[in-house]
């Protein structure tokens, strides 16, 4: 194969582990988008490596059964949702699939059976929260530059190109939130454009509009953060009648970001009109959510992965309990009734704070929350200080945790070890190094992001009798 050569009739056997569509060509791998198991299509190569090639579809010959009809006029070219166009069922096969190969050929250890994953119950406007980019370089189509419309003005507020970190697709429409977020943004999209509002230049790194970041709850409260790098007439204009055209704001806030990166952790968010922030239920719990706060964008699905939690680590009235990357003490606050006390670690300090909140909101007084970099703060003195663990719950980020921070949770003595983990290759390696103390008893997937490769996936562990 060739970079630029076309394949005639490649069959499309399997979906790796990175998303992609997957082909055999004279005995070389082919990783496509936007293909499905089943289908049979003419591919241009565009990349070539000695073990596998890259390539787009230039024909659908034969269509997959398992193909649907996308239902957003933007998939294809905003890069989310790149399985839109596959039966929801096949998803979680390969999810599932995805996750049994990672752990199986990276962490070299004996694993029980994968059970079967859990699906999200809501396959279309399940996230609580979107971030949109402000640009004055908009993405234009191949059909659109091929048409006659006049494109002299290239604003737009959307999301990313794959690839393409100054390029910005326009959104007209998403189905990943409550409707509410296609009327917020639309609207502020086009008042910002009939008022020669500067959208932002991401190579130059100058205008007044940056990001736009909506957050919602189940019972319907709604908050604003608009980014900008000044705040003035213009955004006071801007902001006022955002509120008055959408009254069922329940937090409208805004930031001044003048900084080289997008991130607002470091930054003041101002609350303009309204609370500081949205309430969110889950059973019997509140959370107060704020701009900066962490929390699981798939609300109900996040209920079920809880619950999980909750029923694997097997709590009783004497446990003391460590939550790891406790985030805003979502998983603590939650096991805090079935437990002694429950100790939450996290890095963020304003999500230490808020989830120092949330226990006072739900009258909740055996819990306590530490600030600080994982790695510096579990360590053999902490365990002196504060207690040995009877059961340690980690939820850590992509990147799973620091290797010195597994050793000290498989010296801790703790009987028993959720792990809770967005990426099962991370995850595998770790699981390598507690195996030495520790046995995995259980291995759930749950689905909390449909349409996409992610998956997380929930390993229960024992502590060995010897």
């Amino acid at each position: 194969m060739k970079k630029g050569e076309i394949i005639k009739n490649l069959a499309i056997v399997d979906i790796a582990s990175n998303g992609k569509a997957l082909g055999r060509h004279e005995g070389q791998v082919v990783f496509v988008d936007m293909l499905v198991p089943g289908d049979v299509a003419d591919i241009q190569i565009y990349k070539k490596r000695s073990k596998y090639a890259e390539g787009r579809s230039v024909q659908l010959v034969q269509p997959s059964p398992k193909r649907v009809e996308p239902r957003c006029i933007h998939f294809g070219v905003c890069g989310g949702c790149k399985w839109q166009h596959m039966e929801y069922k096949e998803q979680l096969i390969h999810k599932q699939k995805h996750v049994a190969e990672n752990l199986r050929k990276l962490s070299g250890i004996i694993l029980p059976e994968i059970q079967t994953i859990i699906p999200s119950e809501n396959q279309f406007y399940y996230r609580n929260k979107m971030e949109y980019t402000f640009s004055n370089s908009r993405w234009l189509t191949e059909t659109e530059i091929k048409s006659e419309e006049d494109f002299s003005n290239r604003s737009a507020l959307g999301f990313h190109v794959p690839g393409r970190f100054d390029k910005i697709v326009d959104i007209k429409e998403c189905h990943l939130q409550d409707s509410i977020s296609d009327e917020i943004r639309n609207f502020v999209n086009s008042y910002s454009t009939e008022n020669d509002l500067s959208f932002f230049d991401l190579r130059e790194q100058k205008g007044l509009l940056r990001n736009l970041i909506i957050r919602n709850t189940v019972k319907g409260e709604v908050m604003l953060v608009l980014a900008v790098t000044a705040f003035n007439e213009n955004v006071k204009r801007l902001l006022e009648n955002v509120k008055d055209k959408f009254p069922s704001i329940t937090s409208l806030n805004y930031v001044v970001n003048d900084k080289k990166n997008d991130t607002i952790f470091d930054l003041e968010v101002v609350c303009f009109s309204g609370k500081v922030h949205i309430t969110e239920e889950m059973k019997n719990l509140k959370y107060r959510i704020g701009p900066k706060s962490f929390y699981q964008t798939n609300s109900l699905q996040a209920e079920k992965l809880y619950e999980l939690t909750k029923k694997f680590a097997e709590i009783n009235k004497t446990d003391l309990v460590y939550d790891l990357y406790t985030g805003t003490g979502t998983i603590a606050n939650y096991l805090a009734s079935d437990a002694k006390k429950v100790i939450g670690i996290e890095y963020v300090k304003a999500a230490v704070e808020d989830a120092r909140e949330n226990a006072i909101l739900n009258n909740i007084n055996n819990t306590e929350f530490f600030a600080g970099d994982m790695q510096a703060l579990l360590t053999p003195d902490f365990f002196s200080k504060h207690g040995i663990p009877n059961i340690i719950i980690t939820d850590p980020p992509r990147a799973g945790m620091h290797p010195d921070v597994v050793v000290n949770i498989k010296n801790s003595g703790a009987k028993r070890i959720v792990y809770v983990s967005c990426n099962p290759a991370s995850q595998a390696r770790d699981l390598e190094i507690l195996d030495e103390a520790y046995e995995v008893k259980i291995l759930q997937p749950v689905d909390m992001f449909p349409h996409t490769a992610h998956v997380e996936n929930i390993a229960v562990l024992h502590k060995r009798k010897s």
